[in-house]
């Protein structure tokens, strides 16, 4: 971990909104339907990923940055994260030459639309500044004068920076020719002698360690890469330190969240994946396809949950308004009272299917058949097993998870309340875990 002694006084960065009235409006950070925060960006903003390291920490033969996770390489994840903030325009993504093939393809199936690749150099100064020289290039008709005001500078294994940090960091950056994001150190820092035995500590109170992102205006980047030396470009990491000494630009340093780690070895990969498997587990929407029946069991499981950190909304179907929630990252249960057909669930599948929604994240579709004792006693049926497994293999070529959960109506309260919060358990469980070997299972509450 790089420690900066440069400028260290943290800033929270709250400009005065009101004097920003520009046409970049700013969301708020961890909303997926994107409601406005009430920030505004007014200068064009653009990123560079650096993305050309080979992993060496993780262990791991492929570099981290392409390992997978839930069905996605763990780069498409950060590039997510940028292209969520509506105020950026571009995000410009370096790579080793013999990853060039592999990053457009991951583009192309994950349909990035703000992305471009460039090759990435021996060292990452030199491919950082590949990197801010092509943000600079007329392309597609775009003037010189067009390129961005500010440029952001973040590593591809950091995926959960937050859109109100980004903020932050793009306003200093703007007021001040450079920002950069520290962290309190969590270990005191020592220098060795070269036998291997203690020299000096540092008083860590007064270190922060340099963190990701860092922000730039555009002319004070590129004239720092044009300035500085071989060595630099040779054995630097600090871009910071090169706006410092070769524009004189000292850097407003500003703390970030905890969010900002960096993966870097391999139980780190696992710790991202438990991180976008919580965030997806946070939300439910429940069909009911407008019955009663259905209607009642849904706000006795929005009670149930309650206790369960899981938020759901009801509503009949996915028509009109409703279809929004097709563009949220959310999951779905739906509700089919009296009846073992799946027909239900497969038209949602189409909707989903029609909506793309499934392109990002494997998405979580549980069927509760919902059935009545007098319906079981006329008809003595329950749905067929293998009629929810084989359209379960289907679904799962689309990245859609299918469970199914059977819950059958008591007249006895108590045990009635039992049921309901066994099927909450359930549904959260499934939510949650996405367990590849209950994926067509029909569970019994």
């Amino acid at each position: 971990m790089e420690v900066n002694d440069i400028n260290m006084q943290s800033d929270n960065c709250e400009p005065d909104r009101a004097a920003h009235p520009g046409i970049f409006l700013c969301h708020q950070a961890g909303k997926s339907d994107h409601q406005p925060a009430g920030r505004y960006v007014d200068f064009p903003v653009s990123v560079v990923l650096p993305a050309g390291g080979s992993g060496e920490r993780t262990g791991l033969q492929t570099p981290k940055q392409f390992c997978s996770f839930l069905g996605r390489p763990l780069i498409s994840y950060t590039i997510q994260a940028f292209e969520r903030v509506s105020w950026i325009q571009s995000i410009m993504v370096v790579v080793a030459k013999e990853n060039m093939d592999l990053m457009t393809d991951i583009i192309q199936r994950f349909q990035h639309r703000k992305v471009r690749v460039v090759p990435g150099d021996s060292t990452r100064h030199r491919s950082i500044c590949n990197g801010v020289l092509a943000l600079g290039e007329e392309e597609g008709g775009r003037s010189a004068a067009e390129r961005p005001k500010v440029v952001i500078i973040h590593d591809a294994v950091r995926p959960f920076v937050e859109e109100d940090f980004l903020y932050k960091i793009a306003m200093a950056a703007k007021e001040q020719g450079a920002a950069g994001a520290i962290r309190p150190l969590v270990s005191t820092v020592i220098a060795t002698t070269s036998e291997g035995y203690l020299d000096h500590s540092l008083e860590r109170a007064k270190y922060r360690a340099s963190e990701m992102p860092q922000g730039f205006t555009y002319d004070v980047i590129c004239q720092a890469y044009q300035r500085c030396s071989e060595s630099d470009f040779e054995f630097g990491t600090e871009c910071l330190h090169l706006a410092l000494q070769y524009c004189g630009t000292n850097a407003k340093l500003i703390e970030g969240p905890p969010t900002l780690w960096k993966v870097t070895y391999k139980r780190d990969l696992a710790a991202a994946e438990s991180i976008i498997k919580e965030t997806l587990s946070r939300s439910a929407c429940i069909i009911t396809g407008g019955s009663t029946q259905a209607a009642t069991l849904a706000v006795a499981l929005q009670k149930a949950v309650s206790a369960l950190d899981m938020e759901l909304d009801v509503i009949p179907d996915l028509m009109g308004d409703n279809a929004r929630y097709l563009l949220k990252e959310w999951n779905f249960i739906q509700v089919s009272v009296n009846t073992s057909c799946l027909s239900e669930v497969e038209a949602m599948f189409v909707a989903l299917e029609a909506a793309n929604r499934a392109l990002l994240h494997p998405l979580v579709v549980i069927w509760v058949r919902f059935s009545s004792m007098d319906e079981l006693s006329v008809s003595g049926r329950m749905a067929e097993p293998a009629a929810i497994m084989d359209l379960a293999s289907t679904a799962k070529l689309r990245n859609i998870l299918l469970y199914g959960i059977q819950l059958h109506q008591s007249k006895e309260a108590e045990r009635w309340e039992k049921s309901v919060l066994r099927v909450a358990e359930i549904a959260s469980a499934l939510i949650r875990d996405r367990s590849p070997a209950l994926v067509g299972q029909l569970l019994q509450a």
